[in-house]
Parts: C-alpha cells; structure tokens; sequence
C-alpha cells in the first residue's frame, strides 16, 4: 500500500469517526422514536457514517461521495442555523452564540466537509508540484460552486419558511 492509500485510510476513517460522533449527538438531542421529522437526521446520519466513507474510497463512486457530503454539510448547516435560531433563549453575545447555539455541530459539519475535500483532492492530485487550481472559481469542483450553493439554498430555505406557514 503506498502512501497515498494510507492517507486516504486515514482521511475516510476520520470522515466515519466524525459522522459517528455527529450521528450519536444527534440520536440523543433528536430521538427518532419520539418525532418523525428526526427520522431525516437519523437517515442521513447513517449515509454519513456508514455509506459516505465507503463511497470516497473508490475512484468511480468519488464524486457521488463529495457532492453528497457537501450537500449533508450544506442542508445541516442551514437547518441547524434555523433551529438554532428558532429556539435561542437569552441574550445574544458572542459567548451565548458559540455556546447556546448549534454553531459547535455546525462546526463538525463543516470539518466533514474538509475531510471530504481532502479526499477529494487527494484522488485527483497527480504529483506533490501540482499547483493550486485557478480561475473558474465558482465551477464545479472549486470552493466558490460550495459557496454559490450554500448561499442559494439558505436563501430559499429562508424564503420558503417565511412565505410557506
């Protein structure tokens, strides 16, 4: 096994020990039995967990994985900046923010996401020289395509809960 390999052992392992981690956080907050809308997060952790390291570590299920954990990582980022919302108690200073929120398990998210990248990248990384890819940021698989869609989707998630009560 050269070293490569070994790094994407590695990075999947990772991705699969934080989606465990999330997964189980979200079990005990969110309990499936006692609501049926926890059964979204319940599913979707099982794909994280289980499916999502799987998928990266073959070269033609790829990038089935990282549109998928960008798109887990979206999807949670902005219901769970809407839950946090909803239900903030106190006032609000950075403190209460970082603490009283769900910017800690967006934070998890978002370090999935890196890992994901990570592998991404790595697959497709032909020498160690590589340079950096430049220009046509906002394109596929560039970070600006992530940004553009995680814009987009807050925008209409917002649109949608104001104007669909």
């Amino acid at each position: 096994m050269n070293k490569k390999n070994i790094i994407k052992v590695e990075l999947a392992a990772a991705l699969f020990f934080l989606g465990l981690g999330g997964w189980c956080l979200h079990l005990r907050i969110h309990p499936p039995l006692k609501n049926a809308a926890n059964l979204i997060p319940f599913i979707s952790g099982i794909g994280s967990v289980f499916c999502l390291p799987l998928l990266f570590c073959f070269r033609p299920t790829l990038a089935l994985a990282y549109i998928s954990n960008g798109f887990l990582a979206i999807i949670g980022s902005i219901t769970m900046a809407h839950f946090s919302l909803a239900h903030f108690q106190g006032p609000i200073t950075p403190e209460g923010i970082i603490l009283n929120t769900t910017f800690a398990d967006i934070a998890i998210l978002w370090g999935k996401f890196a890992l994901g990248k990570a592998l991404f990248d790595l697959e497709f990384l032909k020498s160690e020289a590589d340079l950096a890819a430049r220009g046509r940021f906002f394109r596929y698989p560039n970070m600006g395509w992530w940004w553009a869609h995680l814009f987009t989707l807050a925008i209409v998630y917002a649109l949608g809960n104001i104007f669909w009560k």
